[in-house]
């Protein structure tokens, strides 16, 4: 490998890497932005994120790119918006129907889920018992954020929890199908960025009241769209297609940690035994799942050898 060749892998895995930390702030601006309809919000979010990446590519001269991205199959259009519209509509309403660290926890079950998905779904994949047993450990994690009880489905924070749980299965399904269009350019992100903004703003016209609501705060719902519902879509994708995919894989796995540290510091939730707990089994779920201390370890053999 050339070293100019390195240096890029070497930028985008950077650029791939910062989308953790944007996405850590998700759960913090989402609270913040106060009592936002979802639809609204969903729509407001992915309109600022759409619209001002149309204007960097167009900036950029990628005008041939996005025309055609717009071109993309429809099951490119079905996809992107789905997955985008879906997983965000998800997470709001768990955000807002949930203690806000359970409910990000849970939902940030996906990249646990993708790594069963993609042994199921993919191509010269397998499922394999440790990716079982990353996936006990992860579902141990979500089950003590329900309640006292245990799985608690006859709780106040049902909705919510259910909510945030759809969310990690649409995030995982859309990240696992996104590898069987990986031909789409990055640009069609824009568009389905834009898309999802129409749908959700349909829905809100349709479903929910009309008006801006009292206690909603502007400047957090522009800093989701600009960065956790934004730029982290176009910096997670040029890191998976032109970095290191297995190390910011497992740096996605210390998301839900990260998303709670900052809660925790804004004061949004408290750090008790219980909430750091679930989310250890989580993230270390997540990495036995992967596989990555399996190979870790027989690498550690054979320098020995």
């Amino acid at each position: 490998m050339s070293a100019a060749s390195t240096a890029e892998t070497h930028r985008a895995t950077l650029w791939g890497a910062s989308t953790v930390l944007n996405w850590a702030t998700l759960a913090l601006f989402t609270q913040w932005a106060g009592p936002v309809p979802p639809f609204l919000l969903t729509a407001l979010c992915f309109g600022l994120a759409g619209g001002l990446a149309l204007l960097v590519f167009l900036a950029r001269g990628d005008g041939p790119s996005l025309a055609e991205a717009f071109r993309q199959p429809p099951a490119g259009w079905l996809l992107g918006v789905g997955g985008l519209f879906g997983y965000h509509l998800c997470y709001f309403i768990a955000q807002q129907n949930a203690p806000a660290a359970n409910a990000g926890l849970i939902s940030y079950l996906w990249p646990l889920l993708i790594v069963i998905l993609a042994g199921l779904v993919l191509p010269g994949e397998r499922l394999k018992a440790i990716h079982l047993l990353g996936g006990i450990c992860g579902f141990l994690g979500a089950a003590l954020l329900v309640g006292p009880d245990g799985l608690d489905w006859a709780g106040e924070y049902t909705p919510g929890y259910l909510a945030a749980l759809l969310a990690a299965f649409i995030w995982s399904g859309y990240s696992v199908a996104s590898r069987l269009l990986a031909r789409i350019p990055t640009t069609a992100v824009a568009w389905n960025c834009l898309g999802a903004a129409a749908l959700a703003l349909a829905c809100h016209l349709a479903w929910e009241p009309v008006g801006w609501p009292e206690g909603a705060n502007l400047w957090a719902i522009l800093a989701l769209g600009l960065g956790p519902v934004g730029s982290a879509f176009f910096t997670w994708d040029l890191g998976m297609k032109r970095g290191r995919v297995r190390m910011l894989g497992l740096l996605s796995y210390a998301t839900p940690l990260f998303s709670t540290l900052v809660l925790i510091a804004a004061g949004l939730a408290t750090a008790s035994p219980t909430l750091l707990l679930a989310a250890l089994l989580i993230c270390g779920g997540a990495l036995i799942g992967s596989g990555a201390l399996g190979r870790r370890a027989s690498a550690s053999r054979h320098s020995t050898e």
